[in-house]
């Protein structure tokens, strides 16, 4: 990712530590941290100091790095799955990697566990940006596609909630089109909502874009439908926590409402993952765990002040309750495709790929 012209990683190991950005503090800050422990790992996943699929399951495989270092046994080992499972329960990447992390694991002896961590951690970070730059490629010729129609125009595309660099460790899944579009010449324009309630398109996507030099608006949550009845969008493309097998998305709460307008207005509608988001072992969406947040979240919003500062403010009555479901899930047959670093397949042949697809533990 390119921050003032300087390129960083969201996530990155120094020494016997784990330093990540602190994604809470932006877009007016930034600030990275240090993370030594897995209880500090476990508390920066939870409190979306990172956040994004693909960036937890890393983050994951660094704590599990992290726990060895103070405590190599089996038991260690277990209790530091069954911690960092428990922090974020939707974002099948999470489980996934940890998972892989203990069965690879045990089968050592403990006094070498500790620097095979470390290594296993690294290697699935680099991994991931290797896939999300392939997506950026896949998706880009479908940009590319949709500008060769109408060579005079711009590409109009809405996107949801945070799919770029920083739910990732570098690269980002949705915005990885956006930004290879953009750095191949495509005139492009991206309407970024503002998705509530913790605001990480209005916080994250839209500076990330900025940072990257990318044209965008930032729009409410409820502008798109409003906009697509305008002709104002070409396509939406997001990323996602977890796909099943049959091709239902489970992304940020609200996705499903893009999808059905994006439906009802006969615009194409698609999601980004990397192959480990999908969860092969699921067939249908109505089985997948929806993580309730803190109410507060949607009682209180954060932003500067004029002297600058951070703060929350309440925005509903102090009489009102509040309820927070992270997610939702979009059917498969709201989906044109799911683009992925091996290709772009319609919902229907992701079941057909299963063998080929299927991440080896």
């Amino acid at each position: 990712m390119r921050i003032n012209e300087q390129h960083f990683r969201t996530i990155w190991q120094q020494g016997d530590r784990v330093c990540l950005i602190d994604q809470t503090q932006l877009p007016f800050e930034l600030v990275t941290v240090e993370v030594t422990s897995l209880v500090q790992m476990c508390h920066a996943i939870r409190s979306m100091k990172v956040r994004g699929a693909p960036l937890i399951g890393v983050a994951a495989a660094y704590g599990m790095a992290l726990a060895l270092q103070e405590n190599a046994s089996d038991g260690s080992l277990q209790g530091a799955m069954q911690q960092l499972v428990a922090t974020r329960p939707t974002a099948v990447n999470l489980a996934w990697a940890v998972q892989h992390m203990r069965q690879q694991l045990l089968a050592l002896p403990i006094a070498k566990r500790v620097e095979t961590a470390w290594q296993m951690a690294n290697m699935l970070a680099d991994e991931d940006v290797s896939q999300n730059l392939a997506i950026g490629q896949q998706g880009k010729v479908l940009i590319a596609g949709k500008a060769a129609a109408n060579p005079q125009q711009t590409v109009h595309i809405l996107t949801h909630c945070n799919a770029g660099w920083l739910a990732t460790v570098d690269g980002g899944t949705a915005l990885a089109s956006v930004y290879a579009a953009h750095d191949a010449g495509l005139d492009i324009h991206v309407w970024v909502d503002e998705t509530r309630p913790r605001n990480q398109g209005a916080s994250l996507t839209a500076w990330e874009l900025a940072q990257h030099g990318v044209p965008h608006t930032v729009i409410t949550d409820n502008a798109g439908g409003h906009l697509m009845q305008q002709g104002q969008i070409d396509m939406v493309i997001v990323g996602a926590d977890r796909v099943t097998r049959n091709g239902d998305v489970c992304n940020k709460i609200g996705t499903y409402l893009k999808a059905l307008a994006a439906y009802d207005n006969r615009i194409p509608f698609y999601a980004a993952v990397p192959t480990p988001t999908i969860d092969w072992q699921l067939v249908h969406g109505a089985a997948i765990e929806i993580e309730m947040r803190d109410a507060d979240e949607v009682a209180y919003m954060q932003g500067q002040g004029s002297d600058g500062k951070l703060q929350k403010v309440r925005v509903i009555p102090h009489e009102s309750r509040a309820l927070n479901p992270a997610f939702d899930v979009t059917p498969a047959r709201l989906v044109t495709g799911i683009i992925t670093e091996r290709g772009i397949f319609p919902p229907e042949q992701l079941q057909q790929a299963y063998t080929a697809f299927e991440p080896k533990s």
